[in-house]
């Protein structure tokens, strides 16, 4: 899917089951990690605006 960012830039997500990309460039390495508040995404790659 394509999401928003804060900065109003666009991710986009491909992927299933245990191999997810976000950007075709960074592998999600551990997913849904629950917060207080959130659920977080860790990657293996820094995200930078384009």
């Amino acid at each position: 899917g394509s999401f928003e960012t804060l900065e109003k830039g666009k991710l986009t997500t491909s992927g299933s089951g245990e191999a997810y990309k976000v950007n075709d460039t960074s592998n999600v390495v551990c997913g849904n990690v629950k917060t207080a508040n959130a659920n977080v995404y860790i990657v293996d790659t820094v995200l930078m605006p384009k």
